[in-house]
């Protein structure tokens, strides 16, 4: 009997082909981000390809001395540090609080070889970070990369909820080949925020009482790369009212889970699913994986601790480099639509997320008021809410 093979080709867009199963280029892209924010949040170096140039990239954050010499070995001229704008400000000594541009755009700074060690590297890109570590000496701006390049990597950055702050060169096709880089293009990093939200499909469903509300049921939704999931709590039977009541809720470990009350998120949740079990059509609840505004829980915990030094949790945001709110109703609309829900009335104060979801196709017939007392912790933060993000405390 001769003996079977196997092939060790990787299933790329040709084998499938063979297969006879046609590739998606969106899905396609999807994963390619994916995979490329997996490579950065290890530390290890991505190549970003776009408008005939190549950038390779290494997180601030997560690169050690092994990345940093590939950088080095695929670089065509000196790195350099790229950050938000925010950090950017906050790393030049300038104003956090200033009122952002109306397009921000990344800043270059060229480092001095002192700076391109891990531990000087986390420095600039974490302010926290500045408690623990010696003065770095002095940057000073660069010059930029081709328009598209340095935004999109940021973008990358803020997609694997990492700091904004990434190291990088121009690349070596031929060098970056033979380390065997991860390639991902500016227009499928660009692209993935819309195209995770429209490729959201209902992967799984399971009634589940809840203690403030019998009649209830969760769906899990799932993105096409295979990210975490975005869960809706399904009160009575909101699929069958006109407008039901509708809550968009950005997931919050601290409060949610552990009562933290530094927050109003736990009481927000909870009096959310209570509201919704009283209302004679029930509702929905639309969990997100959006924490801390969509900076992610490793950020939020940074945030913290710069709140605790005096800032304020939109400055505490752009000191880390993010930008006041980086949620993404879109993902809220494609659970809407695929529950079969097209108008809603909206439990939230935040006049943000009733433009949002209205831009999104979604039939906002109006805002229910959703407020929580202070409780001596969260004071300062709930007046924040109200007078920088705007919020309607009433």
């Amino acid at each position: 009997m001769a003996e079977a093979s196997i092939s060790t080709q990787p299933a790329g867009p040709t084998g499938l082909a063979r297969l006879g199963r046609a590739v998606d280029p969106r899905i396609a892209g999807m994963r390619a981000v994916h995979r490329a924010v997996s490579e950065l949040r290890r530390g290890t170096p991505v190549l970003l390809e776009g408008g005939g140039e190549s950038l390779i990239l290494a997180a601030a954050e997560t690169v050690g001395a092994r990345g940093l010499a590939e950088l080095a070995e695929a670089a065509l001229a000196a790195p350099v540090l790229l950050l938000s704008a925010p950090r950017a400000a906050a790393v030049l000594s300038r104003p956090v609080s200033a009122p952002p541009a109306p397009e921000e755009v990344p800043v270059a700074l060229r480092l001095s070889p002192a700076l391109l060690a891990p531990e000087q590297l986390r420095r600039l890109a974490d302010p926290v970070a500045e408690q623990l570590l010696p003065e770095a000496p002095q940057i000073v701006p660069a010059p930029g990369f081709a328009q598209a390049l340095p935004p999109a990597a940021i973008t990358l950055a803020k997609i694997g909820r990492l700091l904004p702050a990434l190291v990088a060169a121009p690349a070596s096709a031929a060098t970056t080949a033979r380390l065997g880089l991860l390639p991902v293009t500016v227009a499928d990093v660009l692209a993935y925020p819309v195209s995770a939200a429209a490729s959201l499909v209902r992967v799984a469903e399971a009634r589940v009482p809840l203690e403030d509300a019998p009649e209830a049921r969760i769906a899990a939704f799932r993105a096409a790369d295979g990210g975490i999931e975005h869960l809706a709590i399904l009160v009575g039977q909101p699929e069958t009212a006109e407008a039901p009541l509708c809550r968009i809720h950005s997931e919050c470990f601290t409060g949610d889970l552990l009562g933290s009350l530094r927050c109003d998120c736990g009481p927000q949740l909870r009096g959310a699913i209570a509201r919704m079990a009283a209302e004679p059509g029930g509702g929905v609840l639309l969990y997100l994986a959006q924490e801390g505004r969509g900076i992610g829980l490793v950020n939020k915990l940074r945030a913290y601790t710069l709140q605790d030094s005096g800032l304020d949790t939109l400055d505490a945001n752009r000191a880390l480099g993010y930008g006041a709110d980086e949620r993404d109703f879109r993902v809220a609309a494609t659970m809407l639509e695929a529950l079969g829900i097209h108008g809603v009335r909206l439990l939230t104060n935040n006049p943000d997320k009733l433009a949002g979801l209205a831009a999104c196709g979604i039939r906002v017939e109006g805002r229910v008021s959703h407020l929580f007392a202070a409780n001596g912790v969260n004071d300062a933060y709930l007046e924040t809410k109200k007078s920088r993000f705007g919020h309607l405390m009433g």
